[in-house]
């Protein structure tokens, strides 16, 4: 059909830069829809805010089942923590480019920017992965594309070359000068948004692929909150979740499963503590192991935790 208008799907993050990736391309009056991904370790949250008071479309897709089998034996490696960054630009460009065949739009793109961080986004680790997934040329980045190779889009006309950006490196100069060419009022500040970055996450993480075989998505869910321990109850190692506040005892309840205990003290406040993955037959165990916990981060009087008078759920 001649004249369609040539359409794009843009791997939306909802900060600034995936932000000016779509509105480079509408400037030449492309059609864009944008696409974030969820998984166990990130959410839309900030990409949906940013798409609807940016007037963009978006799609959402979770991904966490293959997410966190690429996260568990990266082809890639694991960056400074546990996070597999190639891995999962990887898989995410492989699940776009699905879609993108799928729903037949005519280009894929990312606001990824050269050089802007160093593990994921240089000459090298864009080549690697468009080699392993056999895409030379077909991932356009707006706004490095003036100084990255030609895409398959710009040799069959489908995106203007001229009309694309030269930003290389950490700063953010031209990005907010672009901000404002294109009157975009509403962006988020920059923050981490993958808690596979986070050492403290990573060391807790590490511990549940060592100790957890199938885990669930509370398993994850969990990591993000509270004290945890890894106890060995009668040769079976068994998961002690503590609150530190109110907020976090909340949240510990709220994520239990049908198997665990829930264990508060009876009289007062304190912490409480979630006991999952333990046998049956050493309950009594895990409980005490439990008590002992509460004791250590309650205030109280007591000399020996064996007094502590506690609930168990």
């Amino acid at each position: 059909m001649k004249n369609k208008k040539v359409t794009a799907l843009v791997l939306f993050s909802g900060g600034l830069d995936s932000i000016l990736a779509v509105k480079i391309l509408e400037r030449q009056n492309i059609e864009v829809t944008a696409l974030a991904f969820e998984s166990y370790f990130f959410d839309t949250n900030q990409a949906e805010v940013s798409a609807e008071k940016n007037n963009i479309k978006l799609i959402v897709e979770n991904i966490s089942e293959i997410h966190w089998g690429i996260t568990k034996n990266p082809h890639f490696g694991h960056g400074k923590n546990l996070n597999p960054c190639i891995d999962c630009h990887a898989l995410m460009f492989k699940e776009a480019w699905k879609i993108k065949e799928k729903e037949g739009f005519d280009v894929l793109a990312t606001g990824e920017v050269l050089g802007q961080r160093p593990f994921s986004q240089n000459t090298e680790a864009f080549k690697k992965t468009e080699n392993y997934l056999d895409m030379e040329g077909k991932i356009l980045r707006p706004l490095s594309g003036k100084i990255l190779l030609e895409t398959v889009y710009e040799k069959e006309g489908l995106v203007d070359r001229n009309q694309l950006e030269d930003i290389r490196g950490r700063s953010r100069k031209q990005q907010l000068q672009l901000a404002k060419d294109f009157d975009v009022e509403y962006f988020p500040t920059p923050a981490g948004g993958c808690c596979l970055t986070e050492k403290e996450f990573s060391v807790k993480l590490e511990k549940l692929m060592n100790f957890c075989d199938d885990p669930v998505k509370s398993d994850f869910e969990l990591l993000r909150i509270g004290r945890h321990s890894w106890e060995d109850v009668e040769s079976r190692m068994v998961h002690f979740v503590v609150g530190r506040n109110q907020e976090e005892n909340e949240k510990i309840i709220s994520l239990k499963e049908e198997c665990d205990l829930i264990v508060e003290k009876d009289k007062g406040t304190g912490p409480t503590v979630l006991i999952r993955g333990f046998d049956e037959n050493l309950k009594d165990l895990a409980i005490e192991k439990a008590r002992e916990f509460i004791w250590k981060y309650s205030k109280n009087d007591l000399e020996d935790w064996k007094e502590l008078e506690i609930v168990v759920k």
